[in-house]
């Protein structure tokens, strides 16, 4: 199998693996994609595509990932950011932006902003209830369309997903982007928030499309297929 044929997904200690490859794997078939779980710096640089998926603290993520085959992981990861189609997914879309509340940690500075913690104390739902944190199940993901970006489409990595499909959310820390311009989706709790980004050749999800039946994996096979 050719390099130009391969997806990695990164394996640095932290990420819901099993389920992220095995989506992956499902939604390549047919592709002629070769999906990989590795940490292997090397086979990160030859790999056509990355999903960098993340689970836990954010600075834990970020400990584990600079802490991986010495940094040299971390500047492959840097590398596909820069150079190649890549999808982060929940704590992995937290990573790509400047710094997060939780434990007062950077991150990887790729989409401008901050990741803030839910406030969400003696709100609540239109049913009443409390808003609880983390928000934990499913939700609606509203396509966000910007006419200087996309000439006013939704990103290509929504094709043929209905606006206002459910995903699969668990999150305490929720993203708020600099530029409106990398906000490819938003979800309602408590206020409205971004839950996916995009800028160039990257795309992430606050929520598990690995979770989220067809509609995840039919956002993991147009990532497959996307060409920035």
């Amino acid at each position: 199998m050719s390099s130009t044929s391969t997806v990695a997904v990164i394996d640095y200690g932290m990420g819901n693996l099993r389920s992220v490859s095995q989506a992956v794997e499902h939604a390549a078939q047919g592709l002629n994609l070769n999906v990989v779980v590795t940490n292997d710096p090397e086979v990160v640089h030859a790999a056509e595509r990355v999903v960098l998926p993340g689970q836990g603290a954010m600075r834990d993520c970020m400990q584990e990932l600079r802490d991986a085959h010495g940094g040299d992981l971390l500047g492959a990861v840097r590398h596909a950011a820069n150079n190649k189609p890549l999808m982060g997914v929940c704590v992995g879309m937290q990573m790509l932006l400047d710094h997060s509340e939780e434990q007062d940690t950077p991150g990887l500075g790729f989409i401008p902003g901050q990741v803030l913690r839910f406030r969400l104390e003696n709100q609540r739902q239109p049913d009443g209830s409390r808003y609880k944190v983390p928000q934990m199940g499913w939700n609606r993901v509203f396509q966000s369309r910007h006419p200087d970006v996309r000439g006013g489409q939704p990103h290509p990595v929504w094709e043929g997903i209905p606006d206002g499909s459910y995903y699969y959310f668990v999150h305490s820390y929720y993203a708020r982007v600099d530029n409106p311009q990398h906000t490819a989706g938003e979800t309602d709790y408590g206020a409205r928030f971004t839950c996916a980004v995009a800028r160039d050749n990257i795309f992430a999800t606050q929520f598990h499309p690995e979770k989220s039946a067809q509609h995840g994996l039919a956002l993991y096979r147009n990532f497959l297929r996307w060409n920035p």
